[in-house]
């Protein structure tokens, strides 16, 4: 299974960065090749100063060992060793008419000191953090997020957006991050759902990515913005850095797993502003996304 993970996410990443070159129509992603001293490695790719993306990053890691203390502490475990791949990107756009995106699709597992397998799972999702709300765009992306859900289970859409509106929420604001999409995680073997079906729901989440994504991007990339509403997409940027760096479940594990710096800060958008006790204009644009985002909405049903 990790095996034949790891090589979708390695297609996968091929496919993505290709289309986001070809969006972008300038920029051309820059590939960085690492090797982690404990074990393993990846191959981060990051587009930089594009027409249409200020910054884009699609990376790839599998990366094993022992557990570090911490994360042992994290699990309820002791003494073991694990294997970990993923695909993680964020795409930052100049447009603030254009919402910035993440995505991450993962396998883990875990062994014992015989190197016996102890445990395995899948997690991920996708959403959406726009800057100036789009109704119809919101609607897009959650129904491709639904659409994927519904091939493998009713059921799945509306439990994994809950996680969603639930795990990405800046508590500190009292606000989510963005407009949510899916989130899952410790998807396991069950009575009911072997891991190759989870393996089956993971890829089919992952090959919906673009088109969740990209026609929005087309819709909205060309649409004039002003100084003003740049200050505002860079004020926002500023509240996705705070739950990356105080929130993020998946920054702290690179940390805590001694990763490479730099592609686990690879999230982090070029230009962000702190503008003490920002609040926008009653009535505005700016406000109807803070009050969307104070109570997360049911876009698709």
């Amino acid at each position: 299974m990790k095996d034949r993970f790891y090589r979708y996410i390695q297609e996968l990443q091929n496919t993505i960065t290709s289309e986001i070159e070809k969006v972008d129509g300038t920029a051309k992603f820059k590939e960085d090749t690492w090797k982690r001293n404990e074990g393993g490695g990846g191959r981060s790719r990051i587009l930089e100063n594009g027409s249409v993306f200020e910054k884009a990053g699609v990376n790839i890691s599998a990366v094993h060992g022992a557990l570090p203390k911490s994360m042992q502490t994290y699990f309820g475990v002791a003494d073991a060793d694990f294997f970990a791949c993923g695909l993680s990107l964020v795409l930052h756009p100049k447009n603030p008419m254009v919402p910035t995106v993440h995505a991450n699709w993962r396998y883990f597992e875990m062994y014992d000191k015989n190197g016996k397998l102890v445990d395995q799972w899948f997690g991920g999702g996708q959403d959406l953090t726009p800057y100036y709300l789009f109704d119809e765009d919101a609607v897009h992306f959650h129904s491709v997020c639904k659409r994927a859900c519904d091939a493998h289970d009713n059921g799945f859409y509306n439990a994994y957006k809950e996680k969603c509106d639930a795990y990405f929420w800046n508590a500190h604001r009292n606000e989510a991050r963005g407009i949510g999409g899916l989130f899952f995680d410790y998807c396991k073997a069950s009575e009911t759902r072997t891991m190759q079906d989870w393996y089956n729901f993971v890829t089919e989440v992952g090959n919906s990515f673009l088109d969740a994504y990209i026609p929005i991007v087309m819709k909205r990339k060309a649409l004039p913005f002003t100084d003003k509403q740049r200050d505002w997409q860079e004020i926002r940027r500023g509240r996705y850095v705070e739950f990356n760096l105080v929130h993020d479940k998946g920054t702290l594990f690179g940390l805590k797993t001694n990763g490479r710096i730099e592609s686990i800060l690879m999230s982090l958008p070029p230009k962000v502003q702190w503008v003490y006790d920002h609040r926008p204009d009653a009535g505005s644009e700016e406000e109807r996304l803070i009050t969307v985002l104070k109570a997360p909405k049911i876009w698709v049903t």
